[in-house]
């Protein structure tokens, strides 16, 4: 995974140098002072080390070439690690990732990701994904072999948790954690300002209490005024009406009767008048004898053509049966001839001679239109029954026009006769219908007076009606006179209307008092009121943020216990396997030491203390083939170096780092335990990519490529390369 290392101005290395790492296994080797261990210690600085210390210096500026007779000092320290992400190992979508920094003599450094300008927590997170952890576990630096047996229990957990690759929940957990601080610390801001809005809007809300009550009674006001004007509104212009109307008839009464008494008494009944009636009786008699002397004339006429076209309709009848029987013309002619005669003779009555008439007109007609003797008798007698129709359709208009005169003449007779009748009587009438007439007068006067005072009563009313309007309007608004009219006034008595007008009166005193419509306060309540409402929410939104992050630490917590305790046993297995294998028996395991409270408590503790009590640390327990060990501190030098060795390659073995720095890590092993060492790293290199710095010729015989460091009169390290395949083949 590890691509290659360019160095430039990092310590002694002035000039820029690339180390290519295209095998499991590279060697660095060279003399003591020559710059072998500055490469493992450029690892660090790109990878985000903080600590002067651990790069074996005090300042940012012992990083930076500082120059010699032959070099100038450099400006900054520039370190880049290139890595191979084809197979996505970093959570980040290039196949090639490079993490450079640069330090300055100014203390200053900068980080960069593919080229890009990024933060140390960005670098860290990433790495911590393909776990590459803070504690450095995968660099071993010249003379901390011991360091992870001479840590304490808690640092040893924390190198334990790296190596296992659960920096990552780490992170995430200690991001969720300072964003619960930061909701927390939200939530004591809302309920401040929440206590701070509270006395404001209790005194708003009374305020508005008033104002609704106010309200109400002005909504009150309203649908009384609604109901008491449309009343009274329907009930004037009723009123009105109905005086106006009969005042007009009173007074048209008033004047008839006194025109009709005028007449009365200006006028007399006279024998002429009588005589005069006797006249107009006769001359309607006369003509209603006429009438009906007519009406008998046109009814046999009618008879007549009734029969001359039932006759009519039997012989065409008869001729549709005999399709080829003719009619002989001749007989058509003297038929014709015999008609005009009798309808021209001096004795024929008006009505045969008007008969006879048409008779010669349709005969005319008919032999004009069948002159040619070839014509069918059919269409002839069909033509004739045609002209009957008409002729009887005609008289039978006729007949009902004089039964309509006859009728209205025999009824101006009956009047007539009635009236002549009536005539006697009428002077003995006469002298009782002045009376009569003369009494109604004087009433129908009274009640033209009484009517002209209720006119103007309503008048006043009217204008008492329009000034109450517009009070209402001053203290409810145009909605009390918008009501909708009546068609006709209500089935009660009046003093119901006058009650609901009084309790107008003490509705409109009650609102007065009330004061006005408090737009300013309600404005200020609506917006402190959708504060309170926004912070509520806000406060909600925030209590579910702190449960849900306060979730997510707990499940974070689970799954670093759950993972942690699994990494573990994979650890200890393989911790035993490697201590067996380097010690050549025995064995040795780590042990989660227990917490005060659970020491106290049997070992047992609830999750919520759990989340109090700070992580238990990690002791390590050796067993040494024929040696009682009590501990670590018991152990020799080459005894820790070994131990060290078999935990930091169990680590790796269980969770393999991208790869695996390992400085003069085998300075103490004598020459059987560096065989061992050497079949070790043959293991490990199956999953992590190896770069050892060593003195020791059977470790340098397991690396594929093999770099000399030199260091010539001027202080700046160089590199040499050694392919061991091509060196076996140029040796062959």
């Amino acid at each position: 995974m590890l691509k290659r290392l360019e160095i430039a101005g990092f310590k002694s290395f002035a000039k820029k140098t690339v180390l290519d790492f295209a095998s499991r296994t590279t060697a660095i080797v060279g003399p003591n002072g020559s710059g072998k261990s500055n490469v493992a210690e450029a690892f660090r600085f790109a990878l985000g080390e903080q600590s002067m210390k651990s790069m074996r210096g005090k300042r940012a500026e012992d990083l930076i070439w500082n120059g010699s007779h032959g070099t100038p000092r450099a400006s900054r320290a520039a370190v880049a690690v290139v890595f191979d992400n084809s197979k996505k190992q970093f959570k980040i979508d290039f196949d090639e990732v490079v993490i450079e920094r640069v330090a300055y003599r100014d203390g200053s450094s900068e980080y960069f990701l593919n080229g890009t300008k990024v933060r140390l927590r960005d670098i860290d997170e990433l790495l911590a994904g393909a776990g590459i952890g803070e504690t450095s576990h995968h660099i071993i630096s010249q003379g901390e072999t011991d360091r992870i047996l001479l840590a304490n229990p808690r640092e040893r957990r924390q190198m334990l948790e790296d190596a296992l690759g659960l920096a990552v929940y780490e992170f995430k957990k200690e991001e969720a954690e300072k964003k619960l601080l930061k909701t927390e610390e939200n939530i004591r801001e809302v309920n401040a300002l929440r206590r701070e809005l509270a006395p404001h809007l209790q005194f708003l809300e009374r305020q508005v209490e008033k104002l609704e009550r106010a309200d109400q009674m002005r909504g009150e006001l309203v649908r009384s005024c609604q109901t008491y004007f449309a009343i009274e509104d329907v009930y004037l212009v009723s009123e009105k009406r109905r005086s106006d109307a009969e005042r007009i008839a009173t007074t048209k009464r008033v004047a008839e009767l006194t025109a009709e008494l005028t007449k009365i008494e200006e006028g007399a009944t006279t024998d002429a008048e009588g005589a005069k009636r006797l006249d107009e009786v006769r001359k309607l008699e006369r003509e209603t004898e006429r009438l009906g002397g007519e009406r008998a004339t046109l009814s046999r006429e009618l008879g007549r053509v009734e029969g001359a076209l039932a006759a009519a309709k039997r012989r065409s009848a008869e001729v549709a049966r005999e399709p080829y029987a003719k009619v002989p013309r001749e007989d058509l002619e003297i038929l014709w001839r015999e008609v005009e005669r009798q309808a021209e003779g001096d004795k024929a009555p008006d009505a045969i001679a008007a008969a006879l008439r048409s008779i010669v007109a349709t005969v005319r007609a008919f032999m004009e239109r069948f002159a040619s003797p070839a014509d069918d008798v059919l269409a002839e007698e069909e033509k004739a029954a045609y002209t009957l129709e008409r002729e009887k359709t005609e008289l039978t208009a006729k007949e009902t026009k004089l039964e309509k005169e006859h009728e209205n003449a025999k009824s101006a007779l009956a009047r007539g006769r009635s009236a002549l009748v009536a005539h006697d009587e009428e002077g003995r009438e006469l002298r009782r219908r002045i009376v009569t007439f003369a009494e109604n007068k004087a009433k129908a006067e009274g009640e033209a007076t009484r009517l002209e005072a209720r006119l103007r009563e309503l008048i006043l009313l009217a204008g008492e009606f329009d000034a109450a309007k517009a009070e209402a309007v001053a203290l409810a608004g145009t909605a009390a006179v918008s009501y909708t009219p009546l068609v006709t006034p209500p089935k009660e008595e009046r003093k119901v209307q006058e009650e609901r007008k009084k309790g107008l009166e003490r509705l409109k005193i009650r609102l007065e008092e009330a004061g006005g419509a408090g737009e300013e306060i309600r404005t200020e309540h609506k917006e402190v009121s959708e504060r309170e409402a926004f912070l509520t929410r806000e406060l909600d939104d925030l209590d579910k943020s702190a449960a849900g992050l306060r979730s997510l630490i707990g499940d974070l917590d689970s799954e670093l216990a759950k993972h942690f305790a699994d990494g573990l046993a994979k650890v200890n297995a393989a911790f035993g396997e490697f201590f067996g294998l380097l010690f050549g028996g025995g064995g040795a395991r780590l042990i989660v030491e227990l917490s005060d409270a659970e020491t106290l408590r049997g070992g047992e503790l609830d999750d919520d203390e759990a989340l109090r009590e700070e992580k238990p640390g990690i002791e390590i327990a050796v067993t040494i083939p024929k040696k009682r060990v009590q501990s670590l501190m018991q152990l020799s030098g080459g005894e820790r170096a070994l131990t060290s060795i078999a935990l930091i390659f169990a680590m790796s073995q269980v969770n393999p780092p991208p790869f695996l720095i390992l400085d003069e890590t085998d300075a103490a092993l004598d020459e059987a335990n560096s065989r061992r060492y050497g079949d070790i790293i043959e293991n490990l290199a199956e999953k992590s990519q190896l770069i050892v710095i060593t003195h020791n010729r059977e470790t340098m015989s397991r690396a594929s490529v093999l770099y000399g460091v030199t260091m010539g009169g001027d202080g700046v390290s160089k590199l040499l390369s050694v392919k061991f395949d091509e060196a076996l083949a140029v040796a062959k």
